[in-house]
């Protein structure tokens, strides 16, 4: 498995899994992933025998971007990296790519000086392997809220590390 920035040519397979969890996401077409892509600090994939597998697209405080929950964590906090999406195809999932790519951003972060990295994942309906997932990286809610048409319940999560709340 490897690790590397998205490219435009990953654009196809990045909508394609997008597609697979879009009941945990806002769906993704070209023009959004690209308007995403242009704003992203951080847009990487984890490829694995010659095919993206997964990826993960994060933005940092002041972007332009229209979404309820980054603008939950643009409204408290300073500085913050916010992890727009996580997506791992469903042949790798349980399989440590999610784990791969969150080590890689919390090395980006560090390396960046950011010491909050931010997150939302649903309570209702609930995502308990998204929950798990991000627990294990030290992620806590530090609020909630309902968002969309069918005003799903998200948990808002944050971790700080080197001794910053980030507030």
């Amino acid at each position: 498995m490897q690790i590397r920035n998205a490219s435009l040519s990953d654009f196809p397979r990045i909508i394609a899994l997008n597609e697979e969890s879009v009941r945990f996401l806002s769906p993704l077409n070209h023009d959004r992933v690209s308007m995403l892509h242009a704003a992203a600090p951080y847009h990487r994939v984890l490829e694995s025998d010659g095919l993206v597998q997964a990826f993960l697209l994060v933005l940092r405080e002041g972007a332009t971007y229209d979404s309820p929950n980054y603008l939950w964590f643009s409204q408290r906090y300073e500085r913050f990296l916010y992890i727009d999406r996580v997506v791992v195809s469903a042949s790798m999932q349980g399989r440590g790519a999610g784990r791969l790519l969150y080590e890689d951003l919390f090395e980006f972060a560090r390396d960046d000086g950011c010491q909050t990295i931010t997150c939302e994942f649903d309570i209702d309906p609930p995502n308990a392997p998204s929950a798990r997932f991000h627990a294990a990286f030290g992620f806590r809610e530090v609020g909630t809220q309902s968002v969309g048409p069918k005003q799903k319940q998200v948990s808002l999560q944050a971790v700080s590390f080197e001794g910053s709340d980030g507030v």
